[in-house]
């Protein structure tokens, strides 16, 4: 039998400030997206087990495309294993605003199609029940 929380979604949105871009072209570090999946990761503790839990370790993460400054990301992270003590997520970031410096100093746009730009495996630990 499945666990219920197993599918269960959790999604954040932030906006990149240009002062996280680190590089040319205004790069953003991929600490970032990680970062970020910390966050959905403690949000999805919570839900799913009324702690915060602790992350254990990544695996398989993959940076697909590039992040920069001026980007609202939304990353989000999905239980795919429920064990005794520890879940596995999957997580997903993806562009869906992007600046646009050639229309303008402060022009962007909501992209038709999100661009994934980070794919990660994941595993939370939670306490167990007494």
């Amino acid at each position: 039998m499945s666990d219920p929380r197993e599918g269960l979604v959790v999604t954040h949105r932030r906006y990149v400030p240009y002062g996280h871009a680190h590089y040319g072209g205004s790069l953003v570090d991929g600490a970032y997206v990680l970062g970020m999946f910390g966050d959905v990761a403690t949000e999805m503790c919570v839900r799913t087990d009324g702690d915060e839990g602790l992350f254990a370790s990544y695996d398989d993460v993959q940076f697909r495309a590039p992040v920069r400054a001026g980007d609202v990301l939304e990353a989000t992270a999905t239980v795919t294993r429920v064990g005794r003590r520890s879940r596995t997520l999957a997580f997903e970031a993806r562009v869906v605003c992007r600046s646009r410096p050639d229309k303008g100093e402060s022009a962007a746009e909501v992209l038709t199609e999100p661009i994934v730009v980070v794919t990660a495996t994941g595993t939370v630990v939670v306490p167990g029940t007494a």
